[in-house]
C-alpha cells in the first residue's frame, strides 16, 4: 500500500467527522507518531545499518502507519 496526500486527506476527514472526539484525538496522535517515525527513518539513514536492515526498519514503520490508517477507516 502506498500512502499519498489523497489518502491522508480522507483519513483526516474521517477523524474530523468522528463522533467520539477522544478516540479521534487518540488515533490522530498515534498516526502522527507513526508517520514521524517513518519520516525520520527515510530521511536519516543510520550509517551503522546495512541497507537491508534500514529497509526493513522503513518497511515496519510504513506498516505501522498503514495499520493506524486501517484502524481509522474501520471507525463507523
Amino acid at each position: 500500500m502506498s500512502i499519498d496526500n489523497k489518502d491522508l486527506e480522507k483519513v483526516m476527514s474521517k477523524l474530523e467527522q468522528m463522533e467520539d472526539e477522544e478516540l479521534a484525538v487518540k488515533l490522530l496522535a498515534e498516526l502522527n507518531e507513526c508517520t514521524a517515525n517513518w519520516g525520520k527513518l527515510i530521511r536519516n539513514i543510520d550509517p551503522n545499518l546495512s541497507h537491508t536492515e534500514w529497509k526493513n526498519k522503513c518497511d515496519r514503520a510504513q506498516n505501522a502507519v498503514e495499520m493506524v490508517i486501517k484502524k481509522i477507516n474501520q471507525q463507523g
